[in-house]
């Protein structure tokens, strides 16, 4: 087990200790983690924020493990007890700690719950509205984790759920660290799930430049939390099935984004 192999303390989740775990992933980076993490993995890295856990959360991950002695003071630990991740703290740096894990025992994945087509016809019909603070890094990544729990509950295949929820991640991240404030507005119909995102702020003086992978504009403090690594926008590009991008300078942003059902 990874408590085991790293000598962690149990910070959240000693219940869920015998969670089955595919892969982990080790990276200070979050939009690496949302872009190349899979689904059942486990986090290590030494990010001890809540954005870390928010991250876990919108990858599908199985919990987190703060590396060098580290424990998250702003919330992270009841996050991960309303999630259902594991939370640990080690000693050890990335390097011994991904040695360690290298030879830790993996099992299967549980089966997912299914969810017949009229079940979901009869429960998917919904409009909710979300508001977002510009520059409030403390609640950045709330609004997501609502969505993807609204959807989780109607009995959404987890793959879709997981790809809704790590481009509205994204992109409340994006509000979050360049714009005065924004809306959220989540649409579910039968076919199709729509999330629109409006802010109000400086908008985007080059699109298609943004559109580049690595491309940024992001402060150092920003960097120094994980994200600014320029890959929010080509990371929502990649997990929807339609997306449309519309900017004026000084005026604002908006991102509709679509996924099939």
């Amino acid at each position: 087990m990874i408590k085991e192999a790293l000598n962690a303390s149990v910070l959240e989740g000693v219940e869920r200790l015998d969670t089955s775990v595919e892969q982990v992933y080790a990276s200070d980076l979050m939009s690496d983690v949302l872009a190349f993490g899979k689904p059942n993995s486990f986090l290590v890295t030494g990010l001890a924020t809540q954005q870390a856990v928010i991250s876990a959360h919108m990858a599908e991950f199985k919990g987190v493990v703060f590396i060098r002695g580290k424990r998250p003071k702003d919330g992270a630990e009841k996050l991960s007890r309303d999630n259902q991740l594991v939370l640990m703290s080690t000693e050890l740096d990335m390097y011994d700690a991904c040695v360690r894990i290298n030879s830790a025992t993996r099992g299967d994945s549980p089966e997912p719950v299914v969810v017949t087509a009229q079940e979901q016809a009869e429960k998917m019909l919904l409009s909710n509205e979300f508001e977002i603070q510009g520059d409030d890094f403390a609640k950045a990544g709330i609004v997501s984790t609502d969505i993807k729990s609204i959807l989780k509950k109607i009995g959404f295949d987890s793959k879709l759920v997981r790809r809704v929820a790590i481009s509205t991640y994204e992109a409340e991240m994006n509000v979050v660290m360049h714009a005065d404030c924004g809306k959220v507005i989540l649409s579910v119909t039968p076919q199709m799930i729509e999330v629109l995102i409006k802010d109000q702020g400086k908008g985007i003086p080059d699109v298609e430049q943004a559109m580049q992978e690595g491309f940024t504009t992001s402060t150092e403090e920003m960097r120094a939390m994980g994200f600014g690594a320029g890959m929010g926008l080509p990371n929502i590009k990649r997990n929807t099935d339609e997306f449309e991008i519309d900017s004026e300078v000084a005026v604002g942003t908006t991102l509709r984004m679509k996924f099939n059902i």
